[in-house]
Protein backbone atom coordinates (compact mmCIF):
# COMPACT_ATOMS: atom_id res chain seq x y z
CA UNK A 1 0.00 0.00 0.00
CA UNK A 2 0.91 3.69 -0.44
CA UNK A 3 -0.56 6.79 0.43
CA UNK A 4 -2.41 6.87 -2.88
CA UNK A 5 -3.20 3.11 -3.41
CA UNK A 6 -4.69 0.87 -1.60
CA UNK A 7 -3.84 -2.11 -3.73
CA UNK A 8 -2.13 -5.29 -2.44
CA UNK A 9 1.16 -5.79 -4.20
CA UNK A 10 -0.20 -8.93 -5.87
CA UNK A 11 -3.26 -6.75 -7.12
CA UNK A 12 -1.54 -5.15 -9.72
CA UNK A 13 -0.31 -6.86 -13.16
CA UNK A 14 3.25 -6.07 -14.86
CA UNK A 15 1.58 -4.33 -17.10
CA UNK A 16 -1.13 -1.27 -16.94
CA UNK A 17 -3.19 0.54 -19.67
CA UNK A 18 -3.84 4.36 -17.38
CA UNK A 19 -6.81 6.28 -19.24
CA UNK A 20 -7.16 9.42 -17.38
CA UNK A 21 -10.30 9.01 -16.15
CA UNK A 22 -11.84 6.35 -13.78
CA UNK A 23 -14.65 6.23 -15.67
CA UNK A 24 -13.31 5.23 -18.46
CA UNK A 25 -10.72 3.03 -16.47
CA UNK A 26 -14.22 0.93 -15.35
CA UNK A 27 -15.66 0.77 -19.10
CA UNK A 28 -12.73 -0.38 -20.32
CA UNK A 29 -12.74 -3.03 -17.43
CA UNK A 30 -16.32 -4.07 -18.42
CA UNK A 31 -15.96 -4.61 -21.50
CA UNK A 32 -12.69 -5.94 -22.39
CA UNK A 33 -11.68 -7.88 -19.82
CA UNK A 34 -12.66 -11.42 -18.19
CA UNK A 35 -13.23 -11.51 -14.46
CA UNK A 36 -12.62 -8.03 -13.88
CA UNK A 37 -12.25 -6.91 -10.16
CA UNK A 38 -11.66 -3.23 -8.45
CA UNK A 39 -8.60 -3.01 -6.88
CA UNK A 40 -8.32 0.02 -5.49
CA UNK A 41 -10.75 3.04 -5.18
CA UNK A 42 -8.41 5.68 -2.90
CA UNK A 43 -9.77 9.23 -4.02
CA UNK A 44 -11.84 7.48 -6.50
CA UNK A 45 -8.85 7.02 -8.50
CA UNK A 46 -10.23 3.13 -9.65
CA UNK A 47 -8.18 0.54 -10.76
CA UNK A 48 -9.36 -2.79 -12.27
CA UNK A 49 -7.26 -6.42 -12.81
CA UNK A 50 -8.13 -8.73 -14.93
CA UNK A 51 -7.44 -10.67 -18.06
CA UNK A 52 -7.06 -10.11 -21.20
CA UNK A 53 -6.89 -13.31 -23.69
CA UNK A 54 -5.00 -15.16 -20.94
CA UNK A 55 -2.74 -12.39 -19.81
CA UNK A 56 -2.96 -10.31 -16.60
CA UNK A 57 -3.76 -6.40 -16.86
CA UNK A 58 -4.49 -3.76 -14.66
CA UNK A 59 -6.26 -0.58 -15.80
CA UNK A 60 -5.85 2.37 -13.33
CA UNK A 61 -6.93 5.64 -14.12
CA UNK A 62 -4.39 8.68 -13.46
CA UNK A 63 -6.53 11.45 -13.13
CA UNK A 64 -5.61 14.89 -15.13
CA UNK A 65 -2.34 16.36 -15.39
CA UNK A 66 1.62 15.86 -14.82
CA UNK A 67 1.34 16.28 -10.44
CA UNK A 68 -1.27 13.19 -11.15
CA UNK A 69 0.22 11.08 -13.15
CA UNK A 70 3.59 11.72 -11.82
CA UNK A 71 2.38 10.32 -8.08
CA UNK A 72 0.72 7.09 -10.12
CA UNK A 73 3.11 6.14 -12.87
CA UNK A 74 5.91 6.44 -9.25
CA UNK A 75 4.08 4.73 -7.05
CA UNK A 76 3.05 1.81 -9.71
CA UNK A 77 6.33 1.05 -10.50
CA UNK A 78 8.24 1.90 -7.63
CA UNK A 79 6.19 -0.38 -4.97
CA UNK A 80 4.02 -2.52 -6.97
CA UNK A 81 7.42 -3.55 -9.93
CA UNK A 82 4.70 -2.67 -12.97
CA UNK A 83 7.35 -2.39 -15.93
CA UNK A 84 5.34 -1.39 -18.38
CA UNK A 85 2.63 1.47 -18.72
CA UNK A 86 0.77 2.19 -21.52
CA UNK A 87 -1.42 5.95 -21.02
CA UNK A 88 -4.43 5.81 -23.17
CA UNK A 89 -5.88 8.83 -23.56
CA UNK A 90 -7.11 12.14 -25.43
CA UNK A 91 -5.74 15.19 -27.29
CA UNK A 92 -6.52 18.23 -28.92
CA UNK A 93 -4.94 18.79 -32.27
CA UNK A 94 -2.70 21.27 -33.41
CA UNK A 95 -2.12 19.87 -36.92
CA UNK A 96 -5.19 20.44 -39.83
CA UNK A 97 -3.89 16.84 -41.25
CA UNK A 98 -5.20 15.66 -38.11
CA UNK A 99 -8.80 14.72 -38.16
CA UNK A 100 -11.33 13.82 -34.63
CA UNK A 101 -10.54 10.15 -33.77
CA UNK A 102 -7.54 10.12 -35.26
CA UNK A 103 -5.26 7.65 -32.85
CA UNK A 104 -1.47 9.14 -32.07
CA UNK A 105 1.66 7.20 -30.83
CA UNK A 106 3.15 9.70 -29.18
CA UNK A 107 7.28 9.66 -30.02
CA UNK A 108 8.64 12.57 -27.38
CA UNK A 109 6.57 15.05 -25.54
CA UNK A 110 7.83 18.39 -24.88
CA UNK A 111 6.77 20.20 -21.91
CA UNK A 112 7.62 24.34 -20.98
CA UNK A 113 6.94 23.17 -17.20
CA UNK A 114 9.88 21.74 -14.27
CA UNK A 115 8.17 18.37 -13.47
CA UNK A 116 11.87 16.82 -14.08
CA UNK A 117 13.61 19.41 -11.59
CA UNK A 118 11.21 19.05 -9.28
CA UNK A 119 11.83 15.21 -9.43
CA UNK A 120 15.38 15.06 -9.57
CA UNK A 121 16.50 18.55 -10.29
CA UNK A 122 17.08 18.06 -13.61
CA UNK A 123 16.57 20.76 -16.25
CA UNK A 124 14.83 18.64 -18.68
CA UNK A 125 11.77 19.07 -20.86
CA UNK A 126 12.00 16.53 -23.83
CA UNK A 127 11.62 12.71 -23.14
CA UNK A 128 10.94 10.28 -25.75
CA UNK A 129 8.78 6.89 -25.10
CA UNK A 130 10.33 3.42 -24.77
CA UNK A 131 11.51 2.89 -28.42
CA UNK A 132 11.00 -0.92 -28.29
CA UNK A 133 7.20 -0.62 -26.96
CA UNK A 134 6.61 2.30 -29.65
CA UNK A 135 7.58 -0.40 -31.94
CA UNK A 136 5.49 -2.98 -30.70
CA UNK A 137 2.68 -0.75 -30.99
CA UNK A 138 3.37 -0.16 -34.21
CA UNK A 139 3.94 -3.68 -35.58
CA UNK A 140 0.36 -4.38 -33.72
CA UNK A 141 -1.22 -1.26 -35.69
CA UNK A 142 -0.48 -3.01 -38.74
CA UNK A 143 -1.25 -6.15 -38.14
CA UNK A 144 -4.35 -4.92 -36.24
CA UNK A 145 -5.77 -3.08 -39.46
CA UNK A 146 -5.98 -0.01 -36.62
CA UNK A 147 -4.21 3.11 -38.17
CA UNK A 148 -1.49 4.60 -36.00
CA UNK A 149 0.27 8.05 -36.44
CA UNK A 150 3.55 9.28 -35.16
CA UNK A 151 3.42 12.44 -33.21
CA UNK A 152 5.28 14.51 -30.75
CA UNK A 153 3.10 16.48 -28.64
CA UNK A 154 2.98 19.59 -25.95
CA UNK A 155 2.44 18.38 -22.63
CA UNK A 156 0.95 20.90 -20.89
CA UNK A 157 0.37 22.50 -17.36
CA UNK A 158 -2.67 24.43 -18.41
CA UNK A 159 -5.92 23.41 -20.68
CA UNK A 160 -4.90 25.02 -23.43
CA UNK A 161 -8.62 26.25 -24.35
CA UNK A 162 -8.13 28.22 -21.41
CA UNK A 163 -5.33 29.77 -22.60
CA UNK A 164 -5.33 33.83 -22.95
CA UNK A 165 -3.42 33.73 -26.31
CA UNK A 166 -3.08 30.32 -28.01
CA UNK A 167 -1.17 31.56 -30.71
CA UNK A 168 1.41 33.32 -28.18
CA UNK A 169 1.99 29.29 -26.98
CA UNK A 170 2.46 28.28 -30.26
CA UNK A 171 4.68 30.54 -31.59
CA UNK A 172 6.91 29.89 -28.22
CA UNK A 173 6.68 25.65 -29.32
CA UNK A 174 10.62 24.26 -30.91
CA UNK A 175 9.58 24.87 -34.52
CA UNK A 176 12.04 21.69 -35.09
CA UNK A 177 9.84 19.40 -32.64
CA UNK A 178 6.77 19.89 -35.27
CA UNK A 179 4.25 19.48 -32.02
CA UNK A 180 0.94 18.50 -33.67
CA UNK A 181 -1.16 17.91 -30.45
CA UNK A 182 -1.65 18.56 -26.79
CA UNK A 183 -2.47 16.68 -23.98
CA UNK A 184 -1.21 16.93 -20.31
CA UNK A 185 0.23 13.78 -18.97
CA UNK A 186 2.81 12.12 -21.18
CA UNK A 187 5.85 13.97 -20.18
CA UNK A 188 5.48 12.89 -16.55
CA UNK A 189 5.11 9.44 -17.41
CA UNK A 190 7.63 8.85 -19.46
CA UNK A 191 10.24 11.05 -17.64
CA UNK A 192 9.60 8.39 -14.24
CA UNK A 193 9.59 5.63 -16.32
CA UNK A 194 13.18 6.15 -17.54
CA UNK A 195 14.37 7.45 -14.13
CA UNK A 196 13.06 4.52 -12.73
CA UNK A 197 14.21 2.07 -15.50
CA UNK A 198 10.90 1.23 -16.83
CA UNK A 199 8.91 1.24 -19.46
CA UNK A 200 5.90 3.98 -20.77
CA UNK A 201 4.05 4.05 -24.08
CA UNK A 202 1.54 7.15 -24.79
CA UNK A 203 -1.59 6.45 -27.51
CA UNK A 204 -4.04 9.26 -27.75
CA UNK A 205 -7.44 9.72 -29.57
CA UNK A 206 -7.81 13.40 -30.78
CA UNK A 207 -11.06 14.60 -29.71
CA UNK A 208 -10.87 18.28 -30.68
CA UNK A 209 -9.41 20.36 -33.19
CA UNK A 210 -8.00 23.51 -33.31
CA UNK A 211 -8.08 23.67 -36.83
CA UNK A 212 -11.83 21.71 -37.84
CA UNK A 213 -15.23 21.69 -36.67
CA UNK A 214 -16.29 18.17 -37.22
CA UNK A 215 -19.46 16.49 -36.44
CA UNK A 216 -19.48 13.15 -34.26
CA UNK A 217 -21.88 10.87 -33.10
CA UNK A 218 -21.92 9.01 -29.68
CA UNK A 219 -21.47 5.89 -31.75
CA UNK A 220 -18.16 7.46 -33.80
CA UNK A 221 -16.96 8.60 -30.44
CA UNK A 222 -17.11 5.13 -28.99
CA UNK A 223 -15.85 3.44 -31.52
CA UNK A 224 -12.87 5.45 -32.36
CA UNK A 225 -11.65 5.43 -28.37
CA UNK A 226 -12.19 1.59 -28.51
CA UNK A 227 -10.03 1.44 -32.02
CA UNK A 228 -6.94 3.03 -29.13
CA UNK A 229 -8.48 0.38 -26.33
CA UNK A 230 -8.03 -2.33 -28.21
CA UNK A 231 -4.82 -1.82 -30.20
CA UNK A 232 -3.04 -0.96 -26.60
CA UNK A 233 -4.87 -4.14 -25.32
CA UNK A 234 -3.09 -6.50 -28.10
CA UNK A 235 0.16 -4.79 -27.86
CA UNK A 236 0.28 -5.91 -24.37
CA UNK A 237 0.03 -9.44 -25.72
CA UNK A 238 3.56 -9.23 -27.33
CA UNK A 239 5.17 -8.17 -24.36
Amino acid sequence: MTPHISSKKEDIAKTVLCPGDPLRAKYIAENFLENPRLVNSVRNMLAYTGTYKGRNITVFSSGMGMPSMGIYCYELYKFYDVDTIIRIGSCGAYDEALNIFDTLIVEKSYTEGNFAKALNNKDCHLIEADEYLNSVIKQTSTEENIKCISANVLCGECFDYYVDDLQVLLDRLPKDLHITAAEMESFALFYTAKYLNKKAACLLTVVDSHYKKQEISSEEREKSLNDMINLALESTLKL
